[in-house]
């Protein structure tokens, strides 16, 4: 029995289904009729309608190829347990395990390898036998990546330099990536993260239509955020080298959002130095454990311990090696109920300790996804939040509210947007 609770299947509890269609419209499930444990839908629903059962049923076993080794595996898995019960490791980052597999909800492709030739997403594939599997792309591939937009935005993200959302015109273009290795109970952009079912793109046409977007709304800035971008790296790369080919003028600005937890300093290096990113957005989100994993809704204490230090280490890289070349935009999200007033305070002193003039956007998270609960913090709240960091040290503090935009301004809050 014990062997058995290993496997996982997904459930729906149609006492609690909204029947907001979200799972189907979103999620490319491998089987419909014998869940294969894959959990997409799952972390997909918005209503936590899905719930995770233990299969106790007998499996039979099945035979497939991996790099040219024949194993015997259980039917009704998906190919990344297949694989794991294979032996073979699975990581967040190109450096660590066979496979890198972040998102585990297929909107990333990071995990893409070859199966009978082809590339396919072993998180949200199902086994099959006679399968023949290598644990690289196949041959010619080019990395793929689901996107939405671009569509013009007239205030920009983190790392939009604050003076700039002072008009009522486009100021960027901007497209997001799905996938996401939070799993954010608020999720301000649950669409997106968990999109496995619109058709991936490459780097270089996802570029194309950047650079069009740019000249149609006649902006210099273009953007790309999530989900989490950063995700796929060899996507991201080549996505904005060629968005940097396809504008070479001084006016262009390449901007990253990102959580920032898995931009190490070589990673970073590669980004601005060889990609082009002029203006980076990075949002730690906390300054304690608890906290990050309460918003993040990751419930592995070690690797939030890590991801959030990562990320603080993001920023603090970006503001001492890259200040002069780089625009730094730091990210909060601020509800009561999220994060209180005195780790706030934490925060600001500890970006103060790195760079007082880094910009710091805190945004007011309002009721989404699985907390339909939260109250939207009221404009004085937000207000409340930007004088207590200001008073940390920070000269650049921007907060969100549900009326507008509020930047820095000696003589009193000043409206930006």
């Amino acid at each position: 029995m014990e062997g058995k609770k290993r496997f996982r299947i997904c459930r729906v509890d149609k006492a609690e289904c909204a029947e907001c269609g979200f799972c189907t419209r979103a999620v490319d499930c491998p089987d419909t009729k014998n869940c294969v444990g894959c959990m997409a839908c799952y972390f997909a629903c918005p209503f936590g309608a899905r719930k995770i059962f233990h299969d106790t049923r007998s499996r039979g076993q099945i035979s497939i190829e991996v790099d040219g080794r024949e194993y015997k595996v259980p039917e009704r898995v998906t190919i990344k347990k297949a694989l794991e019960i294979c032996g073979f490791t699975f990581g967040y980052t190109r450096d660590e395990g066979d496979i890198t597999a972040p998102c585990s909800t297929g909107g990333c492709y990071s995990c893409a390898i070859s199966v009978d030739g082809k590339a396919a997403r072993p998180c949200i594939s199902g086994v099959k036998g006679g399968m023949k599997i290598l644990t690289r792309p196949p041959k010619g591939y080019v990395p793929l990546r689901i996107v939405h937009g671009p569509q013009p935005h007239m205030v920009g993200g983190k790392g939009t330099p604050w003076w700039i959302k002072m008009g009522e015109d486009y100021i960027e273009v901007a497209m997001w990536t799905a996938g996401c290795n939070m799993r954010c109970p608020q999720c301000q952009n649950y669409t997106t993260t968990y999109d496995s079912k619109t058709p991936p793109m490459t780097p270089f046409e996802a570029a194309r239509g950047m650079t069009e977007a740019r000249r149609y709304y006649g902006v210099d800035r273009m953007a790309i955020s999530g989900g989490e971008p950063t995700l796929n790296r060899p996507w991201l790369v080549e996505f904005l080298k060629e968005l940097k080919r396809l504008n070479p003028d001084r006016d262009a600005r390449l901007h990253l959002d990102s959580n920032g937890t898995v931009l190490t300093r070589d990673y970073l290096d590669e980004l601005i130095l060889a990609s082009g990113v002029t203006d980076i957005g990075i949002e730690p989100k906390a300054v304690r454990v608890s906290t990050f994993m309460r918003i993040t809704g990751l419930s592995d204490k070690k690797l939030a311990a890590r991801f959030l230090k990562t990320s603080w280490d993001a920023v603090d890289y970006v503001a001492t090696r890259y200040k002069e070349k780089v625009f730094l935009g730091v990210g909060l999200p601020y509800n009561s109920a999220l994060i209180g007033l005195d780790e706030v305070r934490q925060f600001g002193s500890k970006l103060a300790k790195i760079d007082r003039d880094a910009q710091l956007c805190v945004l007011d998270y309002f009721p989404a996804f699985r907390r339909q609960d939260l109250e939207r913090p009221h404009p004085e709240e937000m207000l409340k939040v930007k004088r207590l960091l200001e008073k940390t040290g920070l000269t650049t503090v921007v907060v969100q509210t549900s009326i507008g935009h509020f930047g820095p301004d000696k003589n009193g809050p000043k409206k930006v947007f």
